[in-house]
């Protein structure tokens, strides 16, 4: 099979293209797998070769042990135990197989190193190669989370605090979006004018990308099934829970960022949920939506919390320094990953 072409900014000409060959593409894969040993409602008799991708909520960043055989990959900080391994082994539980023919979920990986290598740490040659590389003519399963980065959310984390705009948190990817204004006013930043359009516009690139991403699925991979991950919820409908620190933490789980820009988090956060849930509509695709999941277990929990604290510390050092969760899923949000993403799989191989 010839490469695929390069990712061009589409026309909806060519979206409408796209789209059909995909729909071809899909309905030829039914009629294959159509046929008498077909059981609706039946677990898959052969295990599933299965490709996990995905960018730092993949890979569990903040979970150790985690990767260390491969210097390109070191700071995927992909978790030995991330949701791919816990998913795997509950649908094992269950009598589904999977058969893992590779994870390449990598922290910082935006869509485009779906089709693109990912320098996995800036100014170095530490790369990896483009992740829909792992897809095979026999992949029957990709499953993966991607967009956040994408559009940007550290950018728009570092716009509303001015802790995480100090030098010492760095390795959180990105600037803030405007570093003249200050992170009070952040959520009157992204309500209008430059602020709102440059949301809008990484907005429009995630639903462009997620498109590409899975039309390039399809293609390289005809028969698989494709599920689009959504991420877990980051702030409570009733943000006062956020003026609280978790059992044991002293500071706030999302420090210093303003109460009232706390909601327009939450707004991004599931408008992001949503071009996500779209996409995967548009493409015949499944979608895990964490995000409805997950309510009860946001940043601002205490106890019950499934994401780690901005400038909590996490499971992985560098050294003899713990770097902080930066509101990551810790183990009890991994496991909800994994239940909730299981049980999707679980339906999607079942039809």
């Amino acid at each position: 099979m010839s490469p695929m072409p390069p990712a061009t900014r589409n026309t909806k000409k060519s979206r409408l293209a796209r789209r059909l060959t995909a729909a071809a593409v899909a309905l030829g894969g039914c009629l294959a797998l159509a046929g008498p040993a077909a059981h609706a409602g039946a677990a898959p008799a052969d295990p599933v070769p299965t490709v996990f991708f995905g960018d730092s909520y993949t890979s569990n960043y903040g979970i150790a042990p985690f990767h260390q055989d491969d210097v390109n990959r070191l700071f995927c900080f992909r978790a030995n135990e991330n949701y791919p391994a816990v998913a795997t082994r509950r649908l094992a539980d269950k009598g589904v197989t999977l058969t893992l023919q590779s994870d390449v979920s990598c922290g910082g990986a935006t869509v485009r190193h779906f089709r693109e290598e990912q320098e996995t740490f800036p100014g170095t040659d530490l790369k990896v190669p483009a992740q829909q590389e792992a897809l095979k003519g026999d992949t029957r399963l990709a499953v993966g989370s991607l967009g956040g980065n994408t559009l940007g959310f550290t950018r728009i984390l570092k716009q509303c605090s001015d802790r995480l705009r100090a030098p010492e948190n760095a390795l959180l990817p990105g600037t803030p979006v405007d570093e003249d204004e200050p992170a009070a006013k952040c959520a009157e930043f992204f309500g209008s004018g430059d602020g709102k359009e440059w949301l809008d516009a990484r907005f429009e690139q995630v639903e462009w990308d997620l498109e590409e991403l899975l039309d390039r699925i399809a293609y390289f991979a005809p028969d698989a099934g494709r599920v689009l991950v959504g991420y877990p919820r980051l702030v409570p409908e009733d943000t006062a829970a956020c003026l609280t620190a978790a059992p044991g933490q002293t500071e706030l789980p999302l420090v210093d960022i303003p109460q009232d820009a706390l909601p327009l988090l939450d707004r991004i956060q599931k408008r992001l949920n949503d071009v996500t849930a779209k996409a995967a509509a548009d493409a015949g695709a499944d979608f895990v939506d964490l995000y409805a999941e997950t309510g009860a277990n946001t940043a601002c929990a205490g106890a019950e919390r499934g994401i780690g604290g901005l400038l909590e510390p996490s499971q992985v050092a560098l050294g003899e320094q713990k770097l902080p969760f930066y509101a990551h899923p810790n183990e009890k949000g991994r496991d909800l990953q994994a239940e909730h993403v299981a049980d999707k799989v679980e339906e999607a191989l079942n039809r």
